[in-house]
């Protein structure tokens, strides 16, 4: 029996020689490789999260400048209405002047062609009436005469006679 103790006791001196020191060295090997490894993991992680941070923060920027984009072209375009509609009005006022100085312009004209009408009847039938021509200065006078007083007993409501 003493032999078996002496023989445990011989393998156990030389597993712990032989074994034990090469086992925790495998171990402590193991331990330090397996920390580097979190480290290492903690770090892609960190500089994952900042690379996060960092679209988030480009995203967001993209939306704030694409708002202002959008905002500046709406404001454009509301300027751009406004002096749309401005020179329409413009255009437009413009156009009913010139209608209606056309259109005062055109009655002026048939005013005149009507009394030019007139007084061409009026010599007419005057001759007939007379029996004899003025001359054509006489006559004209006559006329003008004739019309003014027409005119004049147009605005004061009384016709002459």
């Amino acid at each position: 029996m003493l032999a078996m103790i002496l023989n445990f006791a011989i393998t156990l001196l030389l597993l712990t020689k032989f074994a034990w020191n090469p086992l925790l060295k495998i171990l402590a090997e193991r331990q330090a490789r397996i920390a580097g490894q979190i480290d290492a993991a903690d770090q892609e992680r960190a500089a994952a999260e900042k690379l996060r941070a960092e679209y988030q923060q480009q995203m967001q920027n993209a939306k704030s400048d694409a708002q202002t984009i959008m905002d500046k072209a709406l404001k454009q375009a509301d300027n751009t209405k406004e002096e749309i509609i401005a020179s329409a009005r413009e255009e437009h006022a413009r156009l009913l002047e010139a209608a209606e100085e056309k259109i005062a312009r055109e009655r002026q004209q048939a005013l005149e062609d009507i009394r030019s009408e007139v007084v061409a009847i009026s010599v007419a039938a005057a001759s007939k009436i007379i029996g004899q021509n003025v001359d054509e200065k006489i006559n004209a006078k006559l006329v003008d005469d004739f019309i003014t007083r027409l005119d004049v007993g147009k605005q004061g409501g009384t016709p002459p006679c």
